[in-house]
């Protein structure tokens, strides 16, 4: 479930007035709170590569590999690559799905989503061959320099039995270049994270009327919510000039994180 970009508004207000130390708009709450959800987004990438590399207690609920890839889980999507044959035979390429498997519409480029049917992508994933004959088959990803030299032996060249790919611009070169069928290759991939919109409306005497309307929630975990409120102060204490602030919201930060990861 989302966290609600409300009540996590009124908290930072909160905070933030009970010592009067300032206000920040909703505008400046929009852009501190998109930054901050990016912030933890992309840590999920680091703390998940960190925990590949220790032991894991195989205890429900306490597996730290499972509880970050369960966070990352809800902006993973898939869907189907589309084969370029304008530039056969000089160099045939497939295009990043241009509509995931739920129907949104893929942006990319910096293209940030403007309907809830958009979605922005992040990051690859995997990349499987669906071959015709037999079960899906996962393509091996090869950079610049070995996608060319595999090619060179017989040995080691792709087939379609072990494909694989060399990915760039947003293309994927995939070889043995006889892979060209529609929906043959699906990419798995990380979508980004929506901005954080808190929408209003402007009352009679000038004040701010939350709009759900015209809002967007936070997408991460609810179990993300403190971690959130405490990024969103720290860039408060840097809008507001208050350096109080940003000292016990990093010291909290990094008490938390030390905690997470020991």
């Amino acid at each position: 479930m989302a966290i609600n970009v409300n009540q996590v508004y009124s908290t930072v207000l909160t905070i933030l007035n009970k010592e009067q130390r300032g206000y920040i708009t909703p505008d400046e709450f929009n852009k501190i709170s998109t930054q901050s959800q990016l912030d933890i987004f992309e840590q999920y990438f680091e703390d998940l590569n960190q925990q590949l590399r220790v032991p894991q207690a195989d205890v429900d609920y306490s597996d730290r590999i499972e509880n970050i890839d369960e966070r990352i889980a809800i902006f993973k999507t898939f869907g189907n690559a589309i084969y370029d044959s304008t530039t056969v035979p000089a160099n045939p390429f497939w295009n990043l799905p241009a509509i995931d498997t739920y129907g949104n519409t893929v942006l990319y480029t910096g293209v940030e989503p403007t309907t809830a049917t958009q979605v922005a992508f992040y990051r690859l994933g995997t990349v499987t061959y669906n071959i015709p004959t037999g079960l899906p088959i996962e393509i091996q990803r090869l950079q610049r320099s070995d996608y060319y030299q595999v090619q060179r032996s017989p040995l080691t060249q792709a087939t379609n039995s072990f494909p694989n790919y060399l990915y760039e611009n947003n293309k994927l070169y995939i070889s043995p270049a006889t892979i060209i069928g529609a929906g043959e290759i699906t990419v798995d991939f990380v979508r980004k994270p929506r901005n954080i919109v808190w929408g209003y409306s402007i009352g009679s005497v000038g004040q701010y009327i939350y709009d759900p309307a015209t809002s967007q929630n936070f997408e991460l975990s609810e179990s993300e919510q403190t971690a959130l409120i405490i990024k969103i102060l720290l860039y408060s204490g840097v809008i507001i000039k208050d350096p109080q602030l940003i000292q016990v919201a990093a010291s909290q930060q990094q008490a938390t994180e030390v905690n997470q990861k020991s």
